[in-house]
């Protein structure tokens, strides 16, 4: 038997004026479960989850947290982080948490919950005088005073240093393993991969795909692929046994300093290498990866956006003929 969905949206549709943006967007989130939404900006992640937690009410569709509409849900059950959230900066970080468990009957003490968001030392430190990244974890730490059952989290850890990032990673896996169920957006890919037990792609309003990470690099993310710094032209490569071309969108660096050759296992990197070395082909570097949600991401939301701006150009071309006919 399916297991009952703890969050749930159904067709959710939402427009400011002519922007739109949801467009059919649902989901169903079960107990304990970590579900990361990704997308590009502008996709309607961050109004996807103001619907979901009643802060915007939607055009059309459902919302449901725990069987009930979330306007109507015992807000001490739930953790909200909005990825705009400015608390006040003329206290303290043990001050902010002691004023947010103020507001529940049955509160957590704030010097726990700045000791699980790393930040132990500073609990006397004025907000406005921590780190950015500081600030941000005192921010995931005031949605955990009253100890939530559903955690909604807009990009969590956006400012945070590498090594408290990790802090806000072990906390949510922690969270999620005692049965918190945790919904956060987020543009990190590692960040989705780790966490999540499953993933939705948010693309122009609807969730276009959705599954566990593994899931959907097998279904989306291409081939494994070796890629080699070097300036030689693919045409160079025309009688390898395996594809080579420019990177589509490369990470970090120029297309035309690299090629990538596709569907290679590393077994067959040294047959690579003297191939490079017999055609006197210069390469600075060798590196062969498998395919990640990263590569997911990019391929997904490139189709989306393709067939969106398809779309915008069907309706301009209908427009000009419609036009063309009304001048004659």
């Amino acid at each position: 038997m399916e297991a009952e969905a703890v969050v749930e949206a159904r067709g959710l549709e939402k427009s400011y004026g002519e922007t739109v943006a949801l467009s059919g967007a649902s989901l169903a989130v079960e107990a304990g479960e970590v579900f990361a939404l990704i997308g590009p900006n502008g996709a309607g992640k961050t109004t996807l989850v103001r619907a979901l937690t009643g802060t915007t009410e939607p055009d059309s569709g459902q919302a449901r947290i725990m069987g009930e509409s979330p306007t109507a849900v015992d807000r001490g059950r739930l953790g909200v982080l909005p990825q705009d959230f400015t608390p006040p900066d003329r206290l303290t970080a043990h001050e902010l948490l002691a004023y947010y468990a103020g507001l529940y009957d049955d509160a957590r003490d704030p010097d726990d919950v700045l000791a699980d968001v790393g930040l132990a030392d500073t609990g006397e430190t004025w907000y406005e005088d921590l780190s950015g990244g500081q600030q941000r974890r005192v921010c995931v730490g005031a949605t955990l005073v009253n100890d939530p059952d559903v955690l909604f989290l807009d990009e969590p850890t956006t400012g945070i240093d590498p090594a408290g990032r990790r802090t806000v990673w072990r906390l949510i896996e922690d969270l999620a393993a005692s049965g918190t169920t945790v919904i956060l957006t987020t543009h990190d890919m590692a960040e989705a991969q780790r966490l999540a037990d499953r993933v939705g792609l948010l693309a122009s309003g609807s969730v276009i795909a959705r599954g566990t990470p593994d899931a959907l690099v097998s279904d989306h993310g291409g081939s494994s692929r070796l890629t080699i710094e070097t300036t030689a032209d693919p045409a160079a490569f025309d009688d390898l046994e395996h594809p080579v071309s420019r990177p589509e969108r490369h990470r970090g660096r120029s297309a035309e300093s690299a090629v990538v050759v596709r569907d290679i296992d590393p077994e067959a990197i040294a047959t690579v290498v003297d191939y490079l070395e017999r055609r006197s082909l210069e390469y600075t570097g060798l590196t062969w990866a498998e395919p990640d949600l990263e590569d997911v991401y990019l391929a997904l939301a490139d189709r989306a956006e393709l067939e969106r701006t398809a779309a915008v150009d069907d309706v301009a071309d209908q427009s000009d003929a419609v036009e063309a006919g009304e001048t004659a």
